[in-house]
């Protein structure tokens, strides 16, 4: 079999630098930038003013030259390109959405559509009328082909501005503040439309000052005084202001582990929280015995070690470089973690949710050995939920339909006789199931699980369709649930019995 190429960056950027010279002396805007955009990409460019974004795109559009470096777009030169060449490349290869429109004020919106094309010697008269019609179609606005720019609202311009923009059928879009001079129900709209791009093909770089925006596109660019912050930082950290990520990219240092090596330890004090910035990292966790069992991989922009500083103090898995390449992490002690997460609510709630997907997934991997895949279908439908004490999770003689996953706490099981009175069988707590034995052929309840007195439980419910699947998935998890199950049946059966023999 022939092995798949990678397809070729859309935008590959390599050393950038621009200088500009001013009776202060030379100023660097931009300094040694790498950039690599893949074809289908929307991707966020963001920072301060005078951080250097504007001239990055201002090189990429060929407003501006390059100090220095390279710029391939689409396998052209662009830093090469004398101005006639620009403007001929330009013309066929980019298409550009103004924050302020730049519509001629003086053509109709459909001439503005065909404004391009007729510059660019592409389609005929016919054509090119048509193809403006479908693209005002496009954005909705084939109503007003015929105003003038002045007299329609803003959010109506900055539609026909990038139906202009895709007049030539660009690979590329570059959209400079598109939502900075609209309202935020005009602004969600637009970017709305830029995502219907991306899925058609089409390859967005957004410069925006929009937080909430920069976060939900593919990728996002921070530039600090003419440098790019680590993506892999930024998107582990998306939750901090863009102040914050600066702060943070100026207190560390990448660390690099060789392949195989330990970056954390089950078991050991945690002391810092690590943010993968290349390579990948592979989670176990430790077995009677002292075996270790795979439970997860984390890649690029993912972050560990936060569970022990929030939690318990103690690392709860083991975190190793994974064998094929050398990993490179980004550390922050227990100092700099907790000053970030008082600063940042929003990034101590996040990390405290992810805490409790960790121990929901990591829980559930080690009662089935199921792989990562499995597993995340599984937990993509389910919530866990907390019951308080003495509450009834499931009953005795009904039918059961769910199976049960202790994630934390305490839960009683008892066994009910004709006259009514209990009798206690057994006690489970975190890392337990049950529920399983109605699913299992007896279909209904043979026992009542109750919530320990003065304790609380939280527990992951799974249906029948999700039991099932683990068990078919899974022939590790079937031989444990059938032994399981068969130990409780005598357990149920003794106290039984003991109840006939008083």
């Amino acid at each position: 079999m022939t092995p798949k190429i990678p397809a070729q960056p859309l935008i590959e950027i390599k050393n950038l630098r621009k200088v500009y010279q001013t009776p202060a002396g030379d100023f660097t805007a931009v300094n040694n930038l790498d950039v690599e955009v893949k074809r289908g990409e929307f991707v966020a460019i963001i920072g301060k003013s005078g951080s250097g974004k504007s001239t990055f795109i201002n090189m990429i559009t060929g407003i501006d030259r390059p100090t220095s470096g390279e710029i391939m777009i689409n396998g052209a030169p662009v830093h090469s390109f004398n101005e006639a060449q620009m403007a001929a490349w330009r013309g066929r290869n980019l298409g550009i959405v103004f924050q302020f429109f730049q519509l001629f004020p003086t053509l109709t919106i459909l001439e503005n559509i065909i404004l391009p094309m007729e510059l660019n010697d592409l389609y005929t008269k016919s054509e090119r009328k048509e193809r403006a019609m479908h693209l005002l179609e496009k954005v909705e606005m084939t109503a007003q082909a015929n105003k003038l720019p002045s007299t329609i609202s803003g959010g109506q311009q900055q539609r026909v501005a990038i139906a202009r923009a895709l007049a030539n059928d660009p690979p590329l879009i570059v959209a400079d503040e598109p939502t900075g001079n609209l309202d935020s129900k005009t602004a969600e709209k637009i970017f709305s439309l830029f995502e219907d791009l991306v899925a058609s093909g089409k390859t967005i770089l957004m410069v925006t000052h929009d937080s909430d925006l920069a976060r939900r596109v593919n990728r996002t660019i921070l530039i600090s005084d003419g440098e790019i912050v680590n993506e892999y930082l930024v998107r582990a950290l998306s939750r901090l202001t863009q102040d914050q990520l600066v702060e943070v990219s100026r207190r560390i240092k990448p660390q690099i582990f060789q392949p195989n090596s330990s970056i954390i330890r089950q078991g050991e004090v945690g002391d810092k929280f690590y943010i993968l910035l290349d390579g990948k990292a592979d989670v176990f966790l430790s077995q009677p015995g002292g075996s270790e069992i795979l439970v997860n991989q984390l890649k690029r922009g993912q972050y560990f070690g936060e569970m022990a500083l929030l939690g318990g103090g103690l690392r709860t898995a083991t975190v190793k470089a994974s064998q094929d390449a050398e990993v490179s992490v980004a550390a922050l002690d227990e100092r700099a973690f907790n000053s970030l997460t008082k600063a940042s609510p929003q990034l101590r709630e996040e990390l405290l949710g992810l805490i409790e997907k960790r121990n929901i997934y990591n829980q559930l991997q080690m009662v089935s050995s199921l792989n990562q895949k499995a597993l995340s279908s599984i937990l993509s439908e389910t919530q866990p939920v907390t019951f308080e004490s003495g509450h009834e999770i499931i009953k005795q003689g009904d039918v059961g339909s769910s199976f049960f996953l202790l994630l934390d706490g305490h839960v009683d099981i008892l066994v009910k006789d004709e006259f009514g009175n209990e009798d206690l069988v057994n006690h489970l707590s975190k890392g337990s199931y049950f529920g399983e034995m109605a699913l299992m052929g007896d279909t209904r309840r043979q026992a009542t699980v109750r919530v320990s007195k003065g304790r609380s439980a939280k527990v992951l419910e799974l249906n029948v369709q999700e039991f099932e699947k683990i068990t078919d998935s899974s022939e590790k998890f079937k031989s444990d649930i059938r032994k399981v199950a068969g130990v409780r049946r005598k357990e149920i059966e003794s106290s039984r019995m003991r109840k006939v023999q008083k």
